[in-house]
């Protein structure tokens, strides 16, 4: 028999928000849920890393040198995942790790999402010369392979945590500034956009104040997923030697410097890999929750 509803819960239903209506539908979803809440630990372990981190991530000792996991030290389990090939803690690092992973997904996300839809509101309400000018610079940043790019940048510039985020953040804000631009074209036409040109709003009040509000769902969405690459990306210039820079735990350049051990000492690739694996796929799998809870066609 197919339960009929209450009427408390219709009128919870009716008058809850959009927003509202959105999270509930995540939060129903538990495999999502569940991936958002790995990615919330590995939030944690970067913001507590001090507290958190065992040992000290840069402390070498050689006497501990390639090391391997669940090593026992005084009847306690000292170093859970191994030592590197100078002795440093491999879990200690891995949450260090982690903060330099999600501080320089976050920046470049939110600093590419502000220009990104600042110059589509623009590129899509004003038209003409601002949307010709602004997509044929979107047309050739997309002809250029992400990665090749940042390389190119990256080698430019030199190293370091600030010319990473500044080399991210000149490729990516292309991505929300289309998405950012199709949403105002389809936006631009509607009826409360009319009624505020009508009385004689202007221009800027409309896009940031009309259309801007109407169309963050689907651009949160996208820089959810668009965090993940952005990991990726930095792992990867880390791994190649023009990203971070050592002493500092970066997940790519503990996976490069592994390398040399891979067949005698697995876990010091292994662990750092599989780090970027599990946030990686978290993200992804959350961001598409978040996806489905917060598109229209899914509404009830």
């Amino acid at each position: 028999m197919t339960a009929v509803p209450n009427d408390a819960a219709i009128v919870r239903e009716r008058i809850e928000s959009p927003t509202g209506q959105s999270l509930r539908r995540f939060l129903a979803d538990r495999f999502s849920a569940a991936a958002m809440g790995i990615v919330l630990l590995f939030v944690l372990l970067a913001v507590f890393a001090p507290f958190i981190a065992p040992h000290d991530p840069y402390e070498t000792d050689l006497f501990r040198r390639l090391q391997p996991p669940a090593w026992m030290e005084g009847g306690e389990w000292s170093f859970v995942l191994g030592c590197d090939g100078l002795g440093r803690d491999i879990l200690s690092r891995i949450i260090y790790g982690a903060r330099v992973s999600i501080t320089i997904g976050l920046a470049v996300v939110m600093i590419a999402t502000v220009i990104g839809i600042v110059l589509g509101l623009a590129a899509g309400y004003l038209r003409g010369w601002v949307d010709i000018v602004i997509s044929r610079i979107v047309d050739i940043l997309l002809g250029f392979p992400y990665l090749i790019f940042a390389i190119a940048l990256m080698a430019m510039m030199g190293p370091g945590l600030k010319n990473i985020i500044l080399a991210l953040v000149l490729k990516e804000w292309v991505v929300p500034a289309r998405v950012v631009r199709g949403e105002v074209l389809a936006a631009r036409e509607m009826e409360y956009v009319e009624a505020a040109r009508a009385v004689g709003a202007p221009r800027r009040y409309i896009m940031f104040r009309e259309i801007l509000p109407n169309i963050l769902s689907p651009v949160i969405v996208v820089s959810t997923i668009r965090m993940a690459h952005v990991i990726i990306l930095e792992a990867s210039l880390s791994f190649l030697g023009i990203g971070v820079q050592p002493p500092t735990a970066s997940w790519g350049s503990m996976v490069a410097d592994g390398r040399a051990f891979v067949l005698d000492a697995w876990w010091v690739s292994t662990f750092p890999g599989l780090a970027i694996l599990a946030l990686v796929l978290s993200i992804n799998v959350a961001s598409q929750g978040l996806r489905d809870a917060f598109d229209p066609k899914f509404s009830d």
